[in-house]
């Protein structure tokens, strides 16, 4: 038996670096497709701001987080589907506003301590048994909530206005989809820490875009990405002893890295043959922009 499983607290980091691995793509996948990377590092930055204030007036920092994150992703879609604000425009308030307000916090409270540092760089010590039944209980109801909805998701993801025109509730979805989104960062923060839970929600999707063909294809292909992600980073993070959030990512870059040389092999092996133009015409698809008339 490998020693890492001989440690109860890796055996959790594991499980719970599965959990958001399974997790984060499934809804990264209708983030990336509508140019919305922005929003998982926005929600990091609401929920460490709610970190900053659990951690100064000694409540639970994880359930302060989810509560501002959840908060966050609500003013962030508000903001964009009034049309108030184009959606970068929206997002980056909101972003820096909370950055600067957990700055001020973590200020007052007195400095980074060691418990913050788990929640920025992601800690394998520090994910408790509680940590993983949330995960597991949101992993399920995002499973549930994406199987239920995929076509409309898809729909969203790729035309707002059509869906709308539809009979899509996008306004619903949406809203959902950013709570849920802004769950799964608070929760992944643990495992990944919040300055790179946001490229989990995007690097194993863009494994599974540039491999796969379809939608369907391609969330399960960035779902085992971001699984073999978090166990190969983590294992390498408890052997070489380092931030597990790091290793973890640097694990997807990894598998990017080899998703395009893949790729590229295979359109040489072709001689530039046919099979890239799905793939092709899908990475330079026609912008999913959303502009909202008035």
């Amino acid at each position: 038996m490998p020693t890492i499983l001989l440690y109860e607290f890796m055996v959790r980091a594991l499980i719970g670096g599965a959990l958001v691995g399974i997790l984060a793509p499934t809804l990264g996948v209708f983030i990336v497709l509508r140019r919305f990377s922005l929003i998982a590092e926005t929600l990091a930055h609401v929920a460490l701001m709610g970190v900053a204030v659990g951690l100064a007036t000694n409540t639970f920092p994880s359930v302060v987080a989810l509560v501002a994150a959840s908060l966050g992703a609500i003013l962030v879609e508000q903001l964009r589907s009034r049309g108030r604000l184009p959606g970068d425009v929206a997002m980056a308030v909101v972003l820096y506003g909370a950055l600067a307000f957990a700055v001020v916090v973590i200020g007052i409270a007195g400095g980074f301590n060691v418990d913050l540092f788990s929640f920025l760089f992601g800690s394998i010590l520090s994910v408790s048994p509680l940590d993983l039944w949330l995960l597991a209980g949101l992993t399920i109801a995002v499973l549930l909530f994406v199987a239920v909805f995929f076509v409309d998701l898809a729909q969203i993801a790729f035309d707002d206005d059509l869906a709308k025109v539809n009979g899509v509730p996008t306004g619903l979805l949406n809203l959902a989809l950013a709570i849920l989104t802004g769950a799964t960062i608070t929760l992944s923060m643990r495992v990944v820490g919040v300055l790179l839970v946001g490229a989990m929600l995007v690097v194993p999707v863009m494994v599974g875009l540039r491999v796969a063909r379809g939608l369907r294809a391609a969330m399960g292909t960035a779902i085992v990405a971001g699984v073999i992600s978090a166990l190969v980073g983590l294992t390498i993070a408890f052997y070489v002893d380092a931030s597990a959030g790091g290793a973890t990512v640097l694990t997807a870059l990894g598998l990017l890295a080899l998703a395009h040389l893949w790729v590229a092999l295979r359109r040489w092996r072709r001689g530039g043959g046919a099979g890239l133009s799905a793939s092709a015409s899908r990475d330079g698809s026609p912008n999913h922009q959303h502009h909202h008339h008035h």
